[in-house]
């Protein structure tokens, strides 16, 4: 599965465009199937041969970070399953996405 698809790579918006606003819009959200990490995408930006993105990640804890294409692409969850772009996600603001998932 591609990661970051033409679409999502063209209508993303930079990195630190969103950083005024309280309620960002989350664009894509990211997952591991063989366990409970989650993604989601607010900014990306190409650096380099690599690709940044900025968002909410929900794992060990739940915080703001920056994490690259590369890593997600090389991540494996525990049954060694590659991390997937949840197809079916439509953006919207993240409370919505954070309380439709819990």
């Amino acid at each position: 599965m591609q990661l970051l698809s033409q679409e999502l790579r063209q209508s993303l918006p930079a990195l630190r465009a969103q950083e005024t606003i309280s309620d960002p819009i989350v664009h894509a959200r990211f997952f591991t199937p063989d366990s409970n990490w989650t993604w989601l995408v607010t900014e990306g930006s190409p650096e380099g041969d690599d690709f940044i993105f900025f968002g909410y990640v929900c794992g060990f804890e739940e915080e703001w970070g920056y994490f690259s294409l590369h890593e997600l692409e090389s991540a494996r969850g525990p049954m060694h399953l590659p991390i997937e772009r949840d197809l079916f996600f439509r953006p919207a603001p993240l409370s919505s996405v954070v309380a439709s998932s819990r």
